[in-house]
């Protein structure tokens, strides 16, 4: 659901204008309200567990990465800032060799 509810926000925030498209903001607002209802699970969660399937980096959490990644680039950047365990579990993510290289391939 996580994936599910970003991908229209990063349509809106960084396809569409690309392709001359005016942002549609109802969609931002209406899928920002079904992420943070995704991100309250998770941070429930990771109260629980250092990752999202327990306590070691399994799939569960580098499915984020990428999509995780471009929310970074959008006016929405700072959403995790309300869930001090989801950023902590993100923050750890960004740590690790493999997403630095993922990240470092995704700058223009």
């Amino acid at each position: 659901q996580y994936t599910a509810a970003l991908s229209p926000i990063l349509f809106e925030c960084l396809i569409h204008p690309m392709l001359g498209g005016a942002t549609n903001q109802k969609v931002i607002e209406d899928n920002l309200v079904k992420l943070k209802n995704v991100l309250n699970v998770y941070e429930a969660r990771l109260t629980k567990s250092k990752y999202l399937a327990g306590d070691y980096l399994s799939l569960a959490d580098l499915n984020h990465v990428s999509t995780t990644l471009c929310l970074g680039a959008t006016p929405h950047a700072s959403l995790f800032d309300a869930y001090p365990h989801v950023k902590a579990w993100w923050t750890d993510l960004l740590a690790k060799p493999s997403v630095q290289k993922v990240a470092a391939l995704m700058k223009p």
